[in-house]
This record gives structure tokens, C-alpha cells and sequence, in this order.
């Protein structure tokens, strides 16, 4: 259906994944369009890198110039809007990035998109589609063990992360209902996969583990998450914007909750099998595990009800979560180069040695 799309954030964890299925797995040409700050990795892209259907663009999506720019050179189809700052911690720490990426960046994407798509055909116009990737953490958490996030679900976003992304989640449907651009949302639930950046939980316990360091966990580690093997949740994003609906909302799963002492454990005990050479003075990886004070406002529960995807698209994870971790901790270690480059250049701990 698009010939040309558009993908803000193509270097990160999820739009890497996205660019990567685009070019492997369909005829589009994609644009990726990503500032490069710490999380954006150009090395997770270098299987398509010299594709003739992949073009880059160094651009800020807060620079309204250097947006309409690309869209006049570029002329996409559809935009998936990705690029955001991500990390809870970071956003305790720090709000004022997470307010301008994820609220100023997202209207100042909508406000270029909007001028692009005002000077399309009629066609062109009805054919176009705005696609933006949101959180279940807008949602905030759920009580007990059987309650699930719906598309219907109230938004309580906890924390600076979540309610920079609940703004954005807003500002894109009101465009909609304001101007009629034709938008699409999806809210997923926890992503994990390869190259991942070592400050998120799974790779951070992979590479403290094999290093022999603690493997620090918020509380009591019994907060619960939804796990979505990033390689199927590009898939779904596909689906979503190629057939889904105009207008609405898809929230994405992995029909996968686990425990985030269950996560460090099956890590773990991942690691005793696929790499038992243990650092000196390591006799089990599960006797690194700590448990340490709980960050503020941490959320207890997340789960998504993803019924409308599979109902309306047909769309379902084809790896579970025993599948999918086995992958991802043997990518790892298969791939040392890459998150090796990664520690040695801009990435910095800072309260990110903990988990959760």
C-alpha cells in the first residue's frame, strides 16, 4: 500500500526493529528520521544500512524546519511516529528532555505532518496515514491479578515518562478531530529483544550478570509486566498501519506477565546454561540478585488485553516468553560487539544501576 514511510526514532530499540522488518519483509522505501542522542545506535542497523530503499536523516523532530524539509524531499506515504525519551528513571531524574521530545517533539511532528499532508490530493490526503506509538504505562496499573488495560481504559499516567507520553497520546487525537489528520495510536506493553539498551531491565541483568556484578531489584521484585518480544511487536505496528482503522486505538501484547524477580531469575538461570563460565567468585548468577529500595511511584501491574488487534488485524506474537528471552540473552552473548560499543561511548549509569 505506502511506497514511502517515514519513521521518526529509526535508530532506537523499537524503530530499529520497525526499519529493519520495512526494508526485510516489504517493497517500501523508508525515511529515518532520529536525532542520535544516547539511546540511537546506528550499529542496529547496519544489516539494511545499504539498502538503496533506506535513507537517514540526522534531524530533531522539535525543529519544525529541518521536518518540513525532509518532508518535501522525502514525500512519504505515512509516518510512524517513534522517537521519544523512554526511560522512567531518567524521567524521575530529569522530566525536562521527556516534556520536550515526547510533547513539543510529537506537535511539532503533527504540525509539519499537517502542513505536508494539507498540500496532498484529495487522494493523497484519504490514502495518508499518521501512525503514533504510545506506552501502557498512560494507563497507569491495575489492581489485583485478572484486570486488563483495554483501549477503553482511563488514562493515570505515575510518572514524568508516562504522562509526557499520555500528553502526546492526546495531542495526536485531537489533530485528528481538529483537522481531520487521519491518525492512528497503539499502546504496547514491555518490550525485550535484541539490541535493546543496557539501561532497561533484560539486558542490564544479562551484562551485570556475565560481569559478575549486582543485579539489583526495585521493592520485593513482585511488580508485574506484560513482555512483547520487540521483533513482534514491529510486525503488529506494520499491521496497524497498512489496515488498521483510522481514528483508532490498538493496544499490543505479549500475553506474557511475569514478575520482575521471575524476569532476573529466568535470566539466570538462561545464563547458568548458556554461559557457564561464571566470573571469579560466582559460583550461581542468582545469588548477584539484590533487592534495594523501590523507586518513587512504581507502578505494580501492568497487562494489556490485545483482543482488538487479533480480532480486527489477525495479528498474534509467534514467540513466547520462554522462546523469546532464550533469543534475546543468546543475542547477546553472540553479539558483544555491539553492546560493547554502546558501554564505551555515551552510555553512563547513573541511577540506572538498578532494575525493575
Amino acid at each position: 500500500m505506502f511506497k514511502k514511510i517515514l519513521v521518526t526514532g529509526g535508530s532506537g530499540f523499537i524503530g530499529s526493529a520497525v526499519v529493519r522488518h520495512l526494508i526485510n519483509e516489504t517493497t517500501c522505501t523508508v525515511a529515518n528520521v532520529d536525532k542520535l542522542t544516547y539511546a540511537g545506535n546506528p550499529d542496529s542497523l547496519s544489516s539494511i544500512a545499504e539498502s538503496p530503499r533506506y535513507h537517514f536523516f540526522e534531524v530533531d523532530i522539535c525543529d519544525a524546519q529541518a521536518l518540513d524539509q525532509v518532508f518535501a524531499t522525502f514525500q512519504p506515504d505515512a509516518v510512524m511516529h517513534l522517537a521519544a525519551e523512554s526511560h522512567v528513571d531518567r524521567s524521575i531524574d530529569g522530566p525536562a528532555d521527556f516534556i520536550q521530545t515526547n510533547i513539543v517533539g510529537t506537535y511539532t511532528l503533527l504540525e509539519a505532518t499537517r502542513r505536508y499532508w494539507n498540500g496532498l490530493s484529495e487522494e493523497g490526503k484519504q490514502a495518508f496515514r499518521f501512525h503514533h506509538i504510545s506506552t501502557d504505562e498512560v494507563y497507569g496499573d491495575l489492581e489485583g491479578t485478572d484486570s486488563l488495560f483495554s483501549e477503553t481504559t482511563p488514562y493515570a499516567p505515575s510518572s514524568p515518562y508516562s504522562a509526557s507520553k499520555a500528553s502526546s497520546d492526546h495531542l495526536v487525537r485531537a489533530w485528528q478531530r481538529t483537522y481531520g489528520l487521519p491518525v492512528l495510536v497503539t499502546n504496547c506493553s514491555n518490550n525485550y529483544g535484541p539490541y535493546h539498551f543496557p539501561e532497561k531491565l533484560i539486558p542490564h541483568v544479562i551484562l551485570n550478570a556475565i560481569h559478575g556484578r549486582p543485579l539489583p531489584v526495585y521493592g520485593d521484585g513482585l511488580q508485574i509486566r506484560d513482555w512483547l518480544f520487540v521483533e513482534d511487536h514491529a510486525r503488529a505496528l506494520c499491521e496497524v498501519v497498512y489496515r488498521g482503522k483510522v481514528g483508532e486505538t490498538y493496544n499490543i501484547g505479549g500475553h506474557n506477565e511475569k514478575t520482575n524477580l521471575e524476569v532476573v531469575q529466568t535470566l539466570c538461570d538462561l545464563l547458568e546454561e548458556l554461559a557457564p563460565d561464571k566470573p571469579a567468585g560466582v559460583e550461581r548468577y542468582r545469588e548477584l540478585i539484590t533487592f534495594v529500595k523501590d523507586r518513587p511511584g512504581h507502578d505494580l501491574r501492568y497487562a494489556i488485553d490485545a483482543g482488538k488487534i487479533e480480532r480486527e488485524l489477525g495479528w498474534r506474537p509467534q514467540e513466547t516468553f520462554e522462546s523469546g528471552i532464550r533469543k534475546t540473552v543468546q543475542w547477546y552473548l553472540d553479539h558483544q560487539g555491539w553492546w560493547q560499543r554502546v558501554l564505551s561511548g555515551q552510555y553512563r549509569p547513573e541511577r540506572l544501576g538498578h532494575v525493575g
